[in-house]
């Protein structure tokens, strides 16, 4: 469980952004769902039901990844669309844990963050059955550690 908000927090690096950001854009980040251009509501599509209750600096970052998106690669908007998708099933509770991870990991030295994310992409290599066996693989307790002992 830890491994996967641990990953969801990663993926979800490009799409987060400080609190400390929001207001630089005035009244751009209280724009309604309705007052959203088409093109705008066809990238942040995944957020249609829960825009208008987003905090304005979310609103500000979503409205943001909507401008630049045309100028994407398509490997960037691939990425995209599936962080947006992700983010949109997530629970407010397992957000939360994602930020707060996000957050963790910002702390880290450099060092430790470029350890955990090549050992990430050599996670992302494994096959499904491998990744399965991984999330897996805890060892059962034995009645002393239900002791204490």
């Amino acid at each position: 469980m830890v491994g996967r908000l641990f990953a969801t927090a990663l993926m979800l690096m490009g799409l987060l952004s400080s609190p400390m950001q929001a207001g630089a854009a005035g009244d751009q980040n209280q724009v309604k769902w309705a007052q959203l251009s088409a093109d705008q509501k066809q990238v942040l599509a995944p957020l249609a039901g829960e825009w208008d209750a987003l905090r304005p600096w979310q609103r500000e970052k979503m409205l943001d990844i909507a401008r630049d998106y045309p100028r994407m690669t398509a490997q960037q908007k691939e990425r995209v669309v599936h962080r947006l998708d992700r983010w949109s099933r997530m629970t407010p509770y397992e957000r939360e844990n994602a930020r707060k991870k996000y957050q963790q990991f910002n702390t880290l030295p450099p060092a430790k963050q470029e350890e955990l994310r090549a050992k990430w992409l050599e996670y992302q290599r494994l096959s499904e059955q491998d990744r399965e066996k991984l999330r897996g693989n805890t060892p059962e307790p034995t009645p002393e550690d239900a002791l204490g002992n």
